[in-house]
C-alpha cells in the first residue's frame, strides 16, 4: 500500500439510487477535496456528446427547481476488505494461546495481516507475504516480532500458526505447506510477554478503529485455540489435542455477509467491503463445482486491498424529485476547484400519464463498466477532453473511486464486484472513452444520448425506466408501453430483466434492441445489497479475465454466472440476434437484402434511399461497428425471422468471437470464421401481435446524427420503427 495520498476530484458524488420517480428522494452523498462549500443545481440531459460536429452538449439549466449552497466537507474513502469480529472470545489472559490461518496467494506480494486481535493495551498481528509468515506481539512496555524469512510459492496453501505462553515467555512462529515440506519454525521468549482477551478480532486487516495493512489472497479457517501449538504434524487439521475457543467456518453463509464461529462463544463477525465468496478453498477435491452442492470444498474467503462495495460516506442533503417529466437529469456540484455531475432518472409517475414510448437505460452495464480503467487517457485524449470542454475525469488518474468488472486486483484475479454507491466517472454525459479518429468516442451513459436528443428532436414523447427497476417491479413496469427502446449496449442482465422482456414480447409489446453485444452476461445482486452487482467470467465469451476453475457460480445466488448463452437463454431467444464479432471502436455499412424491399417490410425502409446504409456516424464513423450481432436459427432465432440488411467489409481489427469457434478454424455454425464476423438487421413478430426489430451493432445509434443534423438513412430506418410501434396498432 502507497504512502502517497491518492487523488481525488476537487468535488464529486453519488446518489443513493440511479432513478426515482416524482416525490421520492433520493440522498446525495458528496465529497470536497479541500472543504468549504459547493453548490448543487438541477439539469436536464439531453444530449452528452460534446464533440463539435456532432449534436453538442444540451444540458438544460433547471436550478429554479433546485439550487442550494451547502458546506462541505472532505469524506474519506477506506477500500480493503476484511473481517470484523466485534468481541474475540473471553479467556484467561494469562494462559497460552494460538492463533492460526490457512493461506494462498495468487501474487508474492508485500506482508499483509492475516489475522490479528487486540484489546486497549495488547495486540497480535499474524501476517504472511513474499518472505512467509511474520508475526508482531505489542503490549505495555513491550513488543516482539518473528518471521519466517522463507520466501513462498504463490498459489500454494499454507499454514501459518503464532503460539504464546504468558506464563513461560514462549513464542512461536510456525508455517508449513498442506501439500508437503518440511515446517518452518521459529521461536522467541520473553519475560513480560502479555496478550490481548476478548477485544476485537480482524482477518485481513488489523486495527480495528481505522483497518489497514489489507491482505490480499485467500484465507480459510481462522482461529485461536486454546494452548501453545508448538508444530503442526498435519497442517490441514486442528490437532486433537487442542480446544478451538474459536474456528470461523466460512464454508457457512457464502451467500451473505456472515463469519460464523463454530467455537463455544460462538463469536459471529461480519465481512466488510465485500470479500469474494464462493471460491475454492485449500480442500477443494474437484468433485463438485458449485458451492451449494460441497460447501466445505469452498470455505474461503478471497479478501483483496482494494474491494468496496459502498462508500459509506454521510449524506450531504436529500433531494425530493420534483414533478418533472421523465427523462434523464443530474445535480450539478461546483465548487472553486472544479465541478462534477451525479446523473440519474425520472421514471414517470406511478398514475400516469404515460408516454407510448419507454427507453430502457441499461444501468447494470453502466455499473459494470463503472470506472473503467483502460490505460488509454494519453495526451492525444487528455487534449481531445479539453479542446470539446469534456470531463477531464478518467478512471486511469483516479483509483481511490474503485476498479469496473473489467479491471483487476492486485494479485490478477477478477474483480467481480461493482457499487453504485461511490462516484462513477465513466457515467458522466461528457465522458470520452475512446480517441476515435471519425467521431465522438463515448459508450454507455453518454452514447445512449444520442438516442434520448434524436427522441426529442423527432418530437416523440418517451418516458425512460431502468434495468434495476424492470428488475424490482417486473413485467408491470413496461407492459403499459406501446414499445421499448434499449440503448447501445444492453450487455449485463438478471433472470428477472430477461423474463419481463421476454414477457413483454410475449404478449404483444413492441422491442427494439438499438445495440450489440447485448443480453450476454447473467449477473446476479446481492441480497441485502441491492447497489451492487456480480459477475463471474466464466467459460467462454470474450473476457476481461477469467474466474478460476471451480469458481463459476456466484456467490450471491449460486447460479451458474458467465454467458447467459451457457444457460441456455442466448441473445437470440430474445430479440433475434447474439453476439458474433468485435473489432477496434470502427465501423462500416450494412447492405440491405431482397427481403427489405417485401411489401411487408417495405415500410422500414420508407424513404430510406440507397442499397448501402449508414457508411457515417459519431461512434467509429460506421453504423454497423465494434460489437456486431446476427441471427443464428439454433440459437433461438424464430424461424419466420427476417434478415433485412447485412453488414459488409468488417475492418482488419474485427475477430469472431470465441464461443463461436469449436477449433482454430472451424466454427459451431459451420460457416468460415470470417463469414461471422457481421451485424445483421432482423425483424419477426411473435404469436401475440407483439414484434422486434434488432439492428445488431453497438455503433447503430451514433448514425442517427449525419450531415449535421439528426436525419440521414439511420435516422428514417428508426423513425419508421418506432411511429409504427408507438401507434395503437402495428
Amino acid at each position: 500500500m502507497s504512502d502517497v495520498a491518492p487523488a481525488e476530484l476537487p468535488v464529486t458524488g453519488y446518489l443513493s439510487r440511479f432513478s426515482g420517480r416524482p416525490g421520492d428522494t433520493l440522498l446525495v452523498h458528496v465529497s470536497l477535496r479541500d472543504g468549504g462549500s459547493y453548490r448543487a443545481q438541477l439539469e436536464r440531459i439531453v444530449s452528452g456528446d460534446p464533440n463539435p460536429d456532432g449534436p453538442g452538449l444540451h444540458i438544460e439549466d433547471l436550478s429554479t427547481f433546485f439550487d442550494r449552497t451547502v458546506p462541505g466537507r472532505r469524506q474519506p474513502i477506506r477500500s480493503g476488505s476484511y473481517g470484523l469480529v466485534p468481541a474475540g472470545p473471553d479467556r484467561d489472559a494469562s494462559a497460552p494461546c494460538t492463533w492460526t490461518a490457512v493461506v494462498w496467494v495468487a501474487r508474492q506480494g508485500d506482508t499483509r495481516a492475516v489475522l490479528s486481535e487486540e484489546d486497549d493495551d495488547h495486540a497480535v498481528v499474524l501476517s504472511f507475504g513474499r518472505a512467509g509468515a511474520t508475526a508482531s506481539m505489542r503490549w505495555a512496555g513491550g513488543r516482539v516480532d518473528l518471521a519466517a524469512d522463507v520466501p513462498i510459492q504463490r498459489r500454494r496453501w499454507y499454514r501459518i500458526w503464532l503460539a504464546a505462553d504468558p506464563r513461560t515467555g514462549a513464542l512461536t512462529l510456525g508455517q508449513r505447506a498442506l501439500d508437503g515440506g518440511e515446517p518452518i519454525i521459529r521461536r522467541a521468549d520473553d519475560a513480560g510477554l502479555a496478550l490481548p482477551a476478548g477485544g476485537p478480532v480482524l482477518f485481513a486487516a488489523e486495527r480495528a478503529a481505522e483497518p489497514a495493512r489489507h491482505f490480499t489472497g485467500k484465507i480459510e479457517a481462522p482461529a485461536i485455540l486454546d494452548g501453545h501449538v508448538a508444530d503442526w504434524l498435519d497442517p490441514g487439521r486442528l490437532p486433537e489435542d487442542v480446544t478451538p475457543l474459536a474456528l470461523w467456518d466460512f464454508a457457512q453463509d457464502i451467500g451473505g455477509t456472515g463469519l460464523i464461529d463454530t467455537g463455544p462463544q460462538e463469536r459471529h463477525g461480519r465481512a466488510i467491503n465485500l470479500p469474494t465468496r464462493g471460491v475454492v478453498g485449500a480442500f477443494w477435491s474437484g468433485r463438485e463445482t458449485c458451492f451449494r452442492h460441497a460447501p466445505n470444498d469452498y470455505a474461503a474467503i478471497h479478501f483483496h486491498d482494494d474491494d468496496l462495495d459502498d462508500c459509506r460516506w454521510e449524506p450531504d442533503f436529500e433531494l425530493t424529485i420534483p414533478d418533472l417529466p421523465s427523462g434523464a437529469y443530474a445535480l450539478r456540484l461546483t465548487c472553486a476547484g472544479g465541478e462534477d455531475r451525479l446523473p440519474f432518472y425520472v421514471l414517470p409517475r406511478r398514475d400516469g400519464p404515460r408516454a407510448p414510448i419507454a427507453f430502457l437505460a441499461s444501468t447494470f452495464t453502466y455499473q459494470a463498466y463503472a470506472n473503467h480503467a483502460r490505460g488509454n487517457f494519453d495526451d492525444r485524449l487528455r487534449a481531445r477532453a479539453a479542446a470539446w470542454g469534456a470531463s477531464p475525469y478518467n478512471p486511469d488518474d483516479f483509483p481511490v473511486y474503485g476498479r469496473s468488472t473489467y479491471n483487476r486486483h492486485a494479485d490478477g484475479s477478477g474483480i467481480a464486484f461493482s457499487s453504485r454507491l461511490r462516484p462513477i466517472l465513466t457515467m458522466r454525459p461528457d465522458y470520452l472513452t475512446f480517441d476515435d479518429s471519425k467521431g465522438s468516442g463515448l459508450r454507455h451513459y453518454p452514447a445512449d444520448t444520442h438516442l434520448l436528443a434524436w427522441l426529442t428532436a423527432k418530437d416523440f414523447p418517451f418516458d425512460i425506466v431502468t434495468d434495476e427497476d424492470l428488475d424490482d417491479e417486473g413485467p408491470d413496469l413496461i407492459r403499459p408501453y406501446r414499445t421499448v427502446l434499449t440503448g447501445s449496449h444492453p450487455e449485463y442482465h438478471t433472470p428477472g430483466t430477461l423474463d419481463a422482456l421476454a414477457a413483454y414480447t410475449g404478449s404483444g409489446g413492441r422491442l427494439v434492441y438499438l445495440g450489440g453485444n447485448g443480453f450476454y452476461w447473467r449477473i446476479a445482486r446481492h441480497p441485502d445489497m441491492p447497489g451492487v452487482i456480480e459477475i463471474r467470467r466464466a467459460e467462454g465469451g470474450i473476457r476481461a479475465w477469467e474466474a478460476e476453475p471451480g469458481e463459476y457460480h456466484n456467490a450471491f445466488d449460486g447460479a451458474l454466472g458467465g454467458l447467459w448463452r451457457r444457460n441456455r437463454r442466448p441473445p437470440q431467444s430474445l430479440v433475434g440476434v447474439g453476439f458474433s464479432g468485435q473489432g477496434l471502436f470502427e465501423g462500416t455499412h450494412y447492405r440491405r437484402l431482397p427481403a427489405s424491399y417485401e411489401a411487408a417490410h417495405a415500410w422500414i425502409f420508407e424513404g430510406v434511399e440507397g442499397e448501402t446504409i449508414g457508411g457515417y456516424g459519431l461512434s467509429g464513423g460506421g453504423a454497423a461497428g465494434f460489437e456486431l450481432d446476427r441471427a443464428d436459427h439454433d440459437l433461438g432465432t424464430p424461424e419466420d425471422a427476417v434478415i433485412l440488411a447485412v453488414s459488409e467489409d468488417p475492418p482488419s481489427s474485427f475477430v469472431t468471437v470465441p464461443e463461436e469457434m469449436l477449433t482454430h478454424v472451424s466454427t459451431i455454425s459451420g460457416e468460415e470464421p470470417e463469414e461471422l464476423k457481421r451485424g445483421e438487421i432482423v425483424y419477426f413478430e411473435t404469436p401475440s401481435g407483439g414484434a422486434v426489430l434488432s439492428v445488431g451493432s453497438i455503433t447503430f445509434c451514433g448514425s442517427l446524427w449525419h450531415a449535421g443534423a439528426f436525419q440521414g438513412q439511420i435516422s428514417r430506418l428508426l423513425e419508421n420503427v418506432v411511429r409504427r410501434f408507438s401507434r395503437d396498432e402495428p
